[in-house]
Formats: structure tokens, C-alpha cells, sequence
């Protein structure tokens, strides 16, 4: 039998977000985006989507440049957590426990092999919808809020790492993640870009290729929504809203999810996101694509910008 850990990572969890114009950054998510402000402390604004089962999922933070504090998982226990953790300082990747913030954690944090920086947790404070937020159908954790994009939850996350296989290695091999797809460099050994999940979810966690001398940046967030015809609608509620359009409404060819990128006034790239397959077989294999065949862009979908896979938060010069 194989000691490779398995489902020991539930889903992505709770996040932290900096940003130099906290401000009109929480606008965007608040008027633009549907989430709801939880609370208020200090700098830090908690946030929440009307899909999250958790009390808050964002926290943005007042900060002197855009980009991730961290980005999070849940575990499917508290056992698992401790064997995560273990993993982690046998394999020679120690951390630090975080205190519980705001009824979530406490958090192990820890460094993935770009630099960034990842927490685990387990317990959590459930969202308990008030009177006025309570949805018809009991099953849902609260009333759509019919406000700008109306986003679910968040989808996935993309960070930019200066050596992909690394990282995606480090996922597979100490937490049991599962990679769907590869795009290998020109050279036909390294990678430049890896979609990886803890479920059938096609991705959770990717990693694109760091074009800059920087480390431990944010490509994007993505948040989902019911359909792509919400994403086509969306596109308008954003632009009409003076927020630029940077890439979309479009069709990725990895994954094949329906995308519309923005920056919001901070400065962080964030993907408003539909559809992506799911994967049930359980024995798959990742589908590796050489670069040739990656950059002939198979099916339908606009060219992204010239400068989508250069920019990223914090920004950099060169």
C-alpha cells in the first residue's frame, strides 16, 4: 500500500488579502461582487460569500501593497491536521501555530517552496444567517444577495512560482493532491504551469510560471458563479462601474472554465469563474501538454494579454 496522505485536505479555506486601498478594495467585493462584510477590526475587513458554510472567507487587510497574507486549507479532521503537520516537519518544511482568528483556526502556517505562505486548519465557526439573510430552502447557508456578480464561493487560486514542479511536488508528495494538468516549458523538462485539486473539482490550487526575479506572488483569485451567462452579465456590471476589463468573457483551454478577469482597486487580479470539468475516475492520469501543443490553443478562447503572465501582486519591476 501506498504512504501517500489522502484526502487529508477538505477544501481551500479561508484567505488573507492585502491591499493599499482597503477602502475601495472592500467596495468591489461588497457592490461588485455580493459578499457581505462579517466585521471590522482595525484595518482588517472579514468577508463572506452567501455559498460559504463558514462564518467569514476573506479577510482583506489594509496594507502598503497589493497581494496574498495567505492563502488556507481546511482539513478533513482535527487528526489529520496533526498528521499534516507532522508531515510537514519531518519532511524538513517546519512552521509556526497562528491563534484562531475570529472563531477559525488555530492555524499551522508554513511556507510552500516559492515562498508563499499557506495555512492549515481544522476548527471553524459555522455562518448562522440572521433573520434577514435566512434563505427559502433550509439546506442553503443564506439568501442570495442579488447584488452585482453575486458570487457563490470561492473557486480556485493561482500563484506564481519561480519552479512549478517544485511545488507541485511538494502538494502530491506531502498532501496527496492530485494534478490534472501539466504544460511543460520549451525545453520539454520544466513546467510552466500545473492545475492540481483535493477533490474531483478540476482545479483548486495552480501554479503558473514566475516571468519576474520576484517570489511568493498572487497570479489571481477566482470566485464562482452559477453560470456563463452570469459571467457574460457580469462583465458589464464591472465595466459600467469604471473597473477595466482585462481578459474576457472567454473560454481557458486548461480546465476549460468559462473566465473574466479584473484587478480590483488594490490592485489584485481576481477571476470571476464558471464551469471547469470535474474529474470522477479515480485512477487518472494528469494530461501533460508540450508546449508547442499548449501554445496552439486548441478549442475557442480570445489570446490572453501580452502582460497577463507577467503581472502579479506585490508588483514588480523586471
Amino acid at each position: 500500500m501506498s504512504d501517500r496522505p489522502a484526502h487529508e485536505l477538505a477544501h481551500l479555506g479561508v484567505h488573507g488579502l492585502h491591499t493599499p486601498d482597503p477602502a475601495r478594495t472592500v467596495a468591489y467585493f461588497v457592490d461588485l461582487l455580493g459578499m457581505d462584510v462579517v466585521a471590522v477590526d482595525g484595518t482588517a475587513t472579514y468577508l463572506r460569500a452567501f455559498g460559504d458554510y463558514e462564518e467569514w472567507s476573506l479577510k482583506v487587510i489594509g496594507s502598503d501593497r497589493a497581494g496574498p497574507e495567505w492563502v488556507s486549507w481546511r482539513t478533513t479532521s482535527a487528526e489529520a491536521l496533526e498528521r499534516r503537520v507532522c508531515g510537514l516537519e519531518l519532511a524538513g518544511h517546519p512552521g509556526r501555530w497562528v491563534p484562531a482568528d475570529r472563531g477559525i483556526g488555530p492555524f499551522y502556517e508554513f511556507h510552500d517552496p516559492d515562498g508563499h505562505v499557506f495555512r492549515l486548519y481544522y476548527d471553524t465557526r459555522r455562518y448562522v444567517a440572521p433573520p434577514d439573510k435566512r434563505p427559502a430552502v433550509p439546506t442553503g447557508f443564506q439568501a442570495y444577495p442579488g447584488r452585482g456578480a453575486a458570487v457563490r464561493r470561492l473557486d480556485h487560486v493561482n500563484l506564481l512560482a519561480r519552479d512549478v514542479r517544485a511545488c507541485r511536488e511538494f502538494w502530491e508528495t506531502g498532501f496527496g493532491l492530485r494534478t490534472w494538468e501539466i504544460v511543460r516549458l520549451a525545453d520539454g523538462v520544466g513546467e510552466s504551469a500545473a492545475w492540481m485539486s483535493s477533490s474531483i473539482q478540476g482545479h483548486e490550487l495552480i501554479y503558473t510560471q514566475e516571468r519576474t526575479s520576484a517570489n511568493g506572488r498572487l497570479h489571481h483569485f477566482a470566485y464562482l458563479v452559477d453560470s456563463r451567462e452570469e459571467v457574460l452579465r457580469d462583465a458589464d456590471v464591472l465595466a459600467d462601474a469604471g473597473i477595466r476589463v482585462e481578459a474576457g468573457p472567454s473560454r481557458h483551454t486548461a480546465v476549460q472554465g468559462f473566465y473574466l478577469y479584473t484587478r480590483e482597486p488594490g490592485g489584485n487580479r481576481i477571476e470571476i469563474a464558471n464551469g471547469g470539468y470535474l474529474m470522477f475516475a479515480p485512477d487518472a492520469e494528469p494530461y501533460v501538454w508540450s508546449y508547442e501543443e499548449y501554445r496552439a490553443k486548441p478549442g475557442w478562447g480570445a489570446a490572453l494579454p501580452s502582460d497577463f503572465h507577467i503581472y502579479g501582486t506585490p508588483d514588480v519591476e523586471g
